[in-house]
């Protein structure tokens, strides 16, 4: 069975990587791109160079406020990663009050407009905390009343082997009408070094987005005192390369990298010592480094400006996670069975 997605909010494609790839015993199911949408013209322009290259028309770069969804066309299952400005652990957590919280709800019309056998869709994990819990109850009431029955979870993406600690909720629908149960495939606890995901194999010298970013000789200093795992507040650092800072300290300012240990989690951010820092030499990670902690292969090429580069990357779903997630579903589909753990959210 040939599952055609589509996707709103696409990014640069990360869920796309994972649902092209995703591969299971019967190859008679898989997944196949129909179409994407997402308002950045060079978000749009990776997902083309990497997703369809053949088929750009199908990719609609447009503000989703203005998006014609029912002119899309039928598709058998929808993935969407609505935006987690308003859900993230960070700031003010405005969920429903913000821009961005409402987005969920053009998912929800893709469902109903389409009703797809079934979905994925994907927040951060403070989406499950965010206005006291009431927006992910929120959110799963309206899905259901889509028509589907929801399988939530927290997926630690550390613990299923991927090379960073990035935690997300996700949610797979299956059509209620459906006899399919997902389940949750469970993590292998294999862990991968974030040391061994940059350097094994070396990155080729010719690899795309791997330019370096200049660092001023104050911050070469400062980080020279940092050592692995440390940052600008909890390293010895002399007073003259202290930062001046008042009120929360951020632990990832200057952060460097533990090399015996999965990153810490890819962000879109870079200024005032946000960027990821190397364990090692005295330097930011470049963006095909940030790409190789996102699971991202070397030949996935990134459009933009180098700055622009590195906020698809912080934003994408790590393209293997998405895979093996993508595979549970076709197993569930395929009536293949697999080593799965109970759901860490509630189904509300």
């Amino acid at each position: 069975m040939e599952f055609r997605l589509g996707e709103l909010f696409c990014g640069p494609g990360g869920l796309a990587y994972g649902a092209k790839h995703a591969c299971i015993d019967n190859p008679d199911f898989k997944i196949v791109h129909k179409w994407a949408n997402d308002y950045d013209k060079t978000t749009c322009d990776t997902y083309i160079r990497n997703i369809c290259p053949d088929n750009p028309s199908s990719v609609i770069c447009e503000d989703i406020h203005y998006l014609d969804i029912e002119a899309l066309g039928d598709i058998d299952a929808l993935a969407f990663g609505f935006p987690c400005n308003d859900f993230s652990v960070v700031g003010e957590q405005l969920g429903f009050k913000g821009k961005f919280g409402p987005l969920y709800t053009y998912g929800v019309e893709a469902l109903k407009t389409y009703q797809p056998q079934w979905f994925l869709a994907e927040n951060v994990g403070g989406l499950q905390s965010a206005n006291e819990g009431k927006a992910f109850s929120k959110i799963a009431k309206d899905l259901k009343k889509a028509g589907y029955r929801i399988y939530p979870n927290l997926y630690k993406f550390e613990d299923y082997g991927i090379p960073q600690a990035r935690h997300r909720v996700i949610i797979i629908g299956i059509r209620e009408d459906l006899p399919f149960e997902f389940k949750i495939p469970a993590p292998s606890r294999i862990y991968r070094t974030c040391k061994d995901a940059i350097e094994n194999p070396p990155i080729p010298e010719n690899a795309a987005n791997n330019e370096k970013t200049r660092q001023s000789p104050t911050v070469v200093a400062r980080l020279n005192y940092i050592k692995p795992g440390q940052n600008a507040f909890t390293a010895t650092i002399p007073e003259e390369l202290q930062l001046n800072v008042k009120g929360a300290k951020i632990s990832q300012i200057y952060k460097r990298l533990d090399p015996s240990k999965p990153a810490y989690t890819v962000t879109g951010s870079g200024g005032g010592g946000t960027h990821i820092y190397h364990w090692s030499e005295p330097r930011a990670l470049t963006n095909r480094e940030r790409a190789r902690l996102q699971t991202f292969p070397d030949d996935f090429v990134f459009e933009g400006s180098k700055e622009n580069v590195r906020r698809q990357i912080g934003m994408a779903v790590p393209a293997m996670g998405a895979k093996l997630i993508f595979e549970a579903v076709l197993k569930t589909f395929a009536g293949i069975s697999y080593t799965s753990v109970d759901a860490n959210l509630n189904d509300f």
